[in-house]
């Protein structure tokens, strides 16, 4: 029995695989995986490189900033001519104004004046087509913006409408410039001797009323049977509505004009 034990003790155990595996994991707390802590410093990898920490000198970067004598660019702005009408590929274009029975005879009497500021400045070319009774503006060759040709046929129609030359070459000059128009049944709705009494309110005596709105919110009105055009920038137009508003519902002109009297003290104040 004892020989028997004996000889147990002394035969080898074969190992399965599993525990060679088991017996090749690192022990508990050596990591392989991920940077090396200062705990595991010396310790090496599967390739037998040894990661250590370096120790990094540190780094200062300056920057220098050249300036300029002078302060001035150091290359020159490009400059380009203009370009021609013909390169921007302009096209000939036409507006066609209608002239209307009552705007012929004026404009016949003051039409060198009318195309004076279009021919000579814009380089427009304009004619009167009797045939079908409108007066006809294409650019030309010469013409430096094509935004000259729909200046010119607003400055035309402002004219039908019953404004004078003088008055109408601002839309010419000028930017900020419109024209609005509006009947009086868009307002209140009258028919017979009460329209005819409201425009004559508008009007004044002698055109009191008329002048004393223009000169007070500094725009033109022109009065076509029920229909009122008004000329000038956007806040003025808005004061002369208004005051013509108040006149079509019924005001007395004396109201209309205490709230002018206010209304341009508040303009020349701004001024």
């Amino acid at each position: 029995m004892a020989g028997t034990s004996q000889k147990a003790i002394e035969t080898p155990v074969p190992m399965d695989d599993v525990d060679d595996d088991l017996a090749e994991t690192p022990a508990e707390g050596a990591s392989n995986y991920g940077p090396v802590r200062s705990r595991d410093k010396g310790a090496a990898s599967e390739s037998g490189i040894v990661f250590q920490p370096a120790e990094v000198e540190d780094v200062i970067v300056e920057t220098i900033d050249e300036e300029p004598e002078g302060g001035e660019a150091p290359y020159g702005k490009p400059q380009f001519p203009a370009l021609t009408p013909n390169q921007q590929g302009m096209r000939r274009q036409m507006r066609r104004i209608q002239v209307p029975p009552h705007r012929l005879t004026p404009l016949k009497a003051s039409w060198i004046q009318l195309i004076e500021p279009m021919v000579e400045h814009m380089k427009l070319q304009v004619r009167m087509n009797t045939k079908r009774r409108a007066v006809e503006i294409r650019n030309s060759e010469h013409t430096a913006d094509i935004g000259y040709l729909q200046k010119a046929a607003d400055y035309m129609k402002a004219f039908m409408l019953g404004f004078d030359q003088p008055d109408a070459v601002a839309l010419l000059r000028l930017d900020d410039l419109f024209i609005e128009s509006f009947e009086v049944k868009d307002v209140k709705r009258l028919q017979g001797d009460h329209l005819s009494r409201c425009i004559g309110r508008i009007a004044g005596k002698d055109g009191k009323t008329k002048y004393a709105i223009e000169n007070a919110t500094r725009t033109r009105i022109s009065l076509c049977e029920d229909k009122v055009h008004i000329l000038g920038s956007f806040a003025n137009i808005k004061l002369a509505r208004d005051s013509i508003c108040s006149l079509i519902l019924g005001s007395a002109p004396g109201k209309v004009y205490t709230k002018l009297r206010t209304v341009s003290k508040r303009l020349q104040e701004r001024i």
